[in-house]
């Protein structure tokens, strides 16, 4: 059985959340449309709505994070869920039990939704596959394999400082070969129509054949960043390496660490994304990460709309009616840029 198979249903209505790939165009949209009326909510004096009144949420992450599960735990309180976090390290998969075993034991606590982070690809998968009907789960990240709800989230910036993908192109910019974000990005990408998606990256850190998915490869940033209207930076997943594949950290910032001096080659509203966590003066350097062109702080903002969007949607919850909100604007340029 394929993911999508898994996780969209006869109506094509999402079941479970596992992967951009294999989404309609329609779906994606719903998502982002969905995270936009959610918006709002964060700037109201009571951050509530009762979509998931009675619903309990479990977080589920086996792999240590602080925004991504911040992020889905803030999402679920929003739709009034009740959470429970599960720490892994003090877990009965610790003890031996299986990772199965642990998710029925929570079932047979009548949990409805689980947010799964694992090391392992295809994990949430797994889990997915034996859920019962009533329940939902969303892949938090697992492994190299996928990350769909920042890839949405990341969307839902670039549309909303860009306003459309049609006429973009898009740099993914680092360590592609161990990403989970990078190929999430990638299928979203593809799917809402951008004109053009690289990745820039040394060769050691490009995956065999990743140009079958539709993208354009680099290996020097002044060829990849010409006249981009987006970038998205990665951090190297030092943790998933096996090996030298760079010749040293101060070397691969000289080469691919995202500098105002690198930047100017792209166009002269670029925006400039992470989905974090950040490695100042590896990945980037503090003056882009801070400057005009980062967009990277609503980001966190925006991750919790679509976290709310996904969970909604899974439920069967209908999002609150409201006016579209106002497209932000570009960010200004400083200084003169190229082109």
């Amino acid at each position: 059985m394929r993911e999508t198979d898994l996780q969209i249903d006869a109506d094509g209505q999402l079941l479970h959340f596992l992967t951009t790939e294999g989404l309609h165009k329609d779906l994606m949209l719903s998502i982002l449309d969905t995270a936009e009326s959610f918006i709002t909510i964060g700037k109201r004096e009571i951050k509530k709505v009762p979509l998931l009144r009675g619903k309990t949420v479990v977080n589920l992450f086996f792999e240590t994070s602080t925004r991504t599960r911040t992020t889905f735990e803030i999402a679920a309180k929003r739709l009034s869920a009740d959470v429970i976090n599960l720490n892994p390290q003090y877990s009965s998969t610790s003890k031996g039990e299986t990772l199965l075993d642990t998710v029925r034991n929570l079932e047979a606590m009548h949990t409805d939704l689980f947010v799964v982070r694992h090391g392992n690809s295809g994990a949430a998968f797994m889990i997915a596959k034996h859920a019962p009907p009533h329940v939902r789960i969303i892949n938090a990240g697992d492994g190299r394999h996928a990350h769909p709800t920042q890839a949405m989230l990341d969307m839902f910036t670039i549309r909303a400082h860009k306003g459309g993908f049609e006429k973009l192109r898009v740099a993914i910019v680092g360590d592609i070969m161990h990403s989970r974000v990078a190929r999430s990005q990638i299928h979203a990408l593809t799917t809402l129509g951008t004109a053009e998606v690289r990745v820039i990256a040394p060769r050691t850190l490009l995956p065999a054949g990743i140009e079958r998915l539709g993208v354009h490869a680099f290996t020097d940033m002044r060829g990849g960043l010409e006249d981009v209207d987006v970038v998205i930076l990665l951090r190297l997943q030092r943790e998933r390496m096996s090996g030298a594949l760079i010749p040293s950290e101060q070397e691969y910032f000289n080469l691919y660490g995202l500098t105002e001096d690198k930047l100017a080659y792209a166009d002269k509203d670029v925006i400039v994304m992470h989905p974090g966590p950040m490695n100042r003066g590896l990945d980037i350097d503090s003056a882009v990460a801070d400057g005009a062109h980062s967009v990277i702080l609503p980001q966190v903002t925006y991750g919790i709309a679509i976290r709310m969007a996904v969970m909604a949607l899974l439920m069967g919850g209908q999002a609150p009616q409201s006016r579209p909100t106002r497209r932000t604007r570009r960010p200004a340029t400083t200084g003169r840029r190229r082109g």
